[in-house]
C-alpha cells in the first residue's frame, strides 16, 4: 500500500512539474513599450479602403513601403474596408483574393522592418446600424485574428477606424468587449488599438471604458483641430471652399487650443494606465503650405513630448506628405514630421 502511495504521490508532482505554467500577466511597462516601438508612422490612405483600390487614385507598391523605411518612419497604418469585402450573411466569408492583397501589406511592412496597424475602416452602414452590424463585424475579426495569429508582434489590430453616427458610448464600450473576446481567442498577446466614439475624438475620452483585465490595450484618438483649417477645399465636407485661405500660424491662442485637447488624451491615459497613439492628423493640399508645415511640426512634437506614438494622415493623397507624380516626399512636410 506504501509503495502504491508513494506511485501515485510521484506520478502527481510529476504531472504537476511537466504543465505548462500559465504565462504571468503582462505589465503596463510592455504595452508601452509596445506603443513606443510604434514611434513615427504614416497612414497608406485612399488604396485599401476605397471601394476598389486604385478608386480613389492610390495603389500600393512595394516602393511606397520602402520609402517610409528610409525616410525615418516605424510603422504604416493600413486602412481596410473589409466590409465591402465580404459576404453580407454569416459567417460573413471575406473575399480571399482581397485579403491576400492585405496579405501582400502585411509581407512588405514586415520586409522593410515597419510596424503595421491594421484597422477596420469605412463600415458605414455599421456606423448607420451598429446592433444590426455587430455581428458581422465580429464575424470579420474572427477572421481577421484569424489569420494573422502567427505574424509576428509587428503586427497591430485596431479595431474600428473611427466610430461615428449611431454608435453611442454605451454602445460601443459593450461590443469592444465582445470584439476583445473574438480577438483574444487566437491573439491572446497581440497590442490592439482601441478609440472613442464621434470620430475618435479626445472630447468623447471621459465616456470611454475599456476592459481593465485586458492590459495589451492602445489608447488612440484623431485631431484635425481647426478643422475648418485642416479640410479647406476638401471635396467631400460640404462648404469647405469657403474656408479656403485660412492660415496657421502658431499663435499663443492656436497653441494653447491644441495642447488642451492633446491633454484630455494625456489625462485619461494617465487615470487609465493606457498609452496613447495619435493615430491620424494632417491638413489637406488647399491649405497654405507654409501653415501646413507649421502646423504639422507642432502636433508631432507636442504629441511626442506627452509621449503618444503617432501616423500622419496620409502617404500620397490629398493630405500626402509624399508626392506619387515625382516619387518624392513634399520637402517641408517631410521635414515637419521628422525633424
Amino acid at each position: 500500500m506504501k509503495s502504491l502511495l508513494l506511485a501515485a504521490s510521484l506520478m502527481l508532482c510529476t504531472n504537476v512539474m511537466a504543465a505548462d505554467p500559465a504565462p504571468p500577466p503582462p505589465s503596463d511597462a510592455e504595452i508601452h513599450a509596445a506603443n513606443q516601438r510604434l514611434g513615427r508612422g504614416m497612414n497608406l490612405g485612399n488604396a485599401l479602403e476605397a471601394p476598389q483600390e486604385g478608386d480613389w487614385g492610390v495603389t500600393l507598391k512595394p516602393a511606397y513601403f520602402l520609402a517610409i523605411k528610409e525616410a525615418g518612419f516605424s510603422t504604416v497604418r493600413l486602412p481596410v474596408r473589409w466590409s465591402a469585402h465580404a459576404k453580407a450573411d454569416a459567417p460573413y466569408t471575406i473575399d480571399e483574393e482581397f485579403a491576400k492583397r492585405v496579405d501582400w501589406a502585411v509581407d512588405q511592412a514586415t520586409a522593410n522592418h515597419l510596424n503595421i496597424v491594421i484597422n477596420i475602416h469605412l463600415y458605414e452602414d455599421l456606423n448607420a446600424d451598429p446592433d444590426g452590424h455587430l455581428p458581422r463585424l465580429l464575424g470579420l475579426w474572427r477572421q481577421i485574428a484569424a489569420r494573422y495569429a502567427n505574424r509576428p508582434a509587428t503586427v497591430y489590430f485596431e479595431l474600428l477606424n473611427e466610430p461615428n453616427d449611431k454608435w453611442t458610448a454605451a454602445k460601443w464600450n459593450a461590443a469592444v468587449g465582445k470584439l476583445l473576446a473574438v480577438v483574444r481567442h487566437t491573439n491572446p498577446t497581440r497590442a490592439v488599438i482601441v478609440g472613442p466614439v464621434n470620430w475618435n475624438s479626445a472630447k468623447e475620452l471621459e465616456a470611454l471604458e475599456l476592459p481593465t483585465a485586458d492590459r495589451r490595450l492602445i489608447l488612440t484618438i484623431h485631431f484635425y483641430e481647426p478643422f475648418t483649417f485642416t479640410h479647406q477645399g476638401a471635396s467631400w465636407i460640404p462648404g469647405s471652399n469657403g474656408w479656403k485661405g485660412q492660415t496657421w500660424t502658431g499663435t499663443p491662442a492656436e497653441q494653447t487650443a491644441i495642447r488642451e485637447s492633446l491633454d484630455q488624451a494625456v489625462a485619461w491615459a494617465k487615470k487609465n494606465h493606457r498609452p496613447v497613439f495619435l493615430g491620424e492628423f494632417g491638413t489637406y493640399e488647399d491649405a497654405p503650405l507654409a501653415s501646413r508645415v507649421r502646423w504639422t511640426e507642432f502636433v508631432v512634437r507636442e504629441a511626442e513630448a506627452r509621449g503618444f506614438s503617432w501616423a500622419y494622415w496620409e502617404f500620397c493623397s490629398g493630405f500626402g506628405a509624399y508626392d506619387a507624380k515625382t516619387d518624392a516626399w513634399r520637402k517641408g512636410l517631410k521635414a515637419a514630421l521628422l525633424k
